[in-house]
């Protein structure tokens, strides 16, 4: 299978602020062209043999699929959960002209 050019990555956060500001210092490293926030999803999840259930926040950034790794450092930075959620999900198809405005927005050669 044939890597794909971008991907759209998830991460959560405990709080909007927090993806505001991991959003910031992503797009002004040009590691990502957009990023989006869902300021309030509620999230049930095990940690550490307990059921939890916290609210949160969604992250979504749309970025070159192969700048994932750089991403990933810098959230794992920058975020204050011990083991964070950060995937990678690769975009297979998409309007071209979104997927062109990507690369110019992150200098991304496409």
């Amino acid at each position: 299978m044939e890597t794909p050019d971008f991907a759209l990555i998830y991460i959560t956060c405990p709080k909007e602020e927090e993806a505001v500001r991991i959003a910031r210092l992503v797009l002004e490293r040009r590691l990502a062209a957009c990023a989006n926030i869902v300021p309030r999803i509620r999230s049930l999840y095990w940690w550490e043999g307990q059921l939890q259930e916290e609210g949160e926040c969604l992250l979504l950034l749309k970025a070159p699929y192969s700048y994932y790794e750089e991403v990933e450092k810098l959230v794992r930075t920058h975020h204050p959960y011990q083991v964070p959620a950060i995937v990678r999900l690769p975009l297979t198809a998409g309007l071209e002209e979104y997927f062109r405005w990507i690369a110019t927005e992150t200098s991304f050669d496409y």
